[in-house]
């Protein structure tokens, strides 16, 4: 489960890649609508239905902080900020989700945990090391917003896991298309240019769409119902690892010695947090849910 769950962070940091490379310049929002709704829409065939009464606000309030909110707060911040920056802002993922979890009582955090979590965001903070280093306000504000959004929606989405008798699929399904549906709006506030889609652009939507929308958040969505939070989400330092892999081997970016020790820093600390599971709290609504969670995952 944590290998394929891992998969998921590797394929988004592939994104930064195919999208210098591959799409038209200054259109993230359209780059964002067509990686959601096209995903959205095959998981949709894949397992269709309706979310039951009861989970429909559920499903679109995760839709917004996973989706809607996170994929323009991730653009906004990759143009308007230093990627190193935007990296280690959004290596802080896990500490948040600690904090959240810990703040609600839906889990308390070892200590061990939270030190692979420093040590990761540490290692992140090495590796974007770069010469010069400017600070756009509204950036670091989309960086931080983005970050806080996806944090929220993993935490909310291992509280509530999955509807009774539907296929998990299904909730990804709608998530993608909500997100995609609150993104829409902004594509003529946002986009500036012409959007121009040659063969290039149209293999750099499939994989964004096909690669790293459905496949990648099917198997995210499915790691966070069922591992610990804090462990879930120290697998997203992956993606900023992987951007950076790709850049010094397919576009020759050179990295320093520095750099090349955050890395392997980042990389043990996020490896290490996997087998530092959370304590649960005592509550004897935990063993509730820990039962629910159970069943949910029997009918998986």
């Amino acid at each position: 489960m944590t290998a394929a769950a891992a998969l998921a962070p590797i394929l988004w940091g592939t994104t930064y890649l195919v999208t210098t490379e591959l799409l038209p310049r200054d259109r993230p929002m359209t780059a964002s609508v067509l990686r959601a709704v096209p995903a959205g829409l095959l998981l949709l065939l894949i397992a269709p239905g309706i979310p039951i009464k009861g989970w429909r606000l559920k499903t679109a309030t995760l839709g917004v902080l996973n989706i809607g909110l996170f994929f323009p707060m991730l653009f906004v911040a990759a143009y308007r900020l230093p990627g190193g920056i935007a990296a280690v802002v959004g290596s802080a993922q896990p500490l948040v989700i600690i904090a959240m979890s810990t703040a609600f009582g839906w889990g308390r955090t070892r200590p061990v945990q939270i030190g692979w979590a420093v040590v990761a965001v540490a290692g992140i903070a090495l590796t974007a090391t770069s010469g010069t280093i400017g600070l756009d306000p509204l950036g670091l504000a989309a960086a931080v917003i983005g970050t806080a959004s996806m944090a929220t929606g993993i935490v909310l989405t291992r509280r509530w896991g999955v509807p009774p008798n539907t296929i998990p699929l299904n909730s990804t399904a709608w998530q993608l298309l909500v997100g995609g549906v609150v993104i829409l709006p902004l594509i003529p506030i946002v986009d500036d240019g012409p959007l121009s889609i040659d063969a290039q652009a149209v293999i750099g939507y499939a994989w964004l769409s096909m690669i790293g929308g459905a496949m990648a958040y099917a198997l995210w969505f499915r790691g966070a119902r069922t591992l610990p939070s804090a462990s879930i989400s120290l697998l997203g330092i992956l993606s900023p690892l992987t951007a950076a892999a790709l850049g010094w081997i397919v576009l020759g970016q050179n990295m320093t010695g520095l750099q090349c020790a955050g890395f392997g820093i980042a990389l043990i600390g996020s490896i290490a947090g996997q087998f530092a599971t959370a304590r649960p709290p005592r509550s004897s609504n935990y063993s509730r849910y820990q039962r629910n969670s159970f069943f949910s995952s029997r009918n998986k």
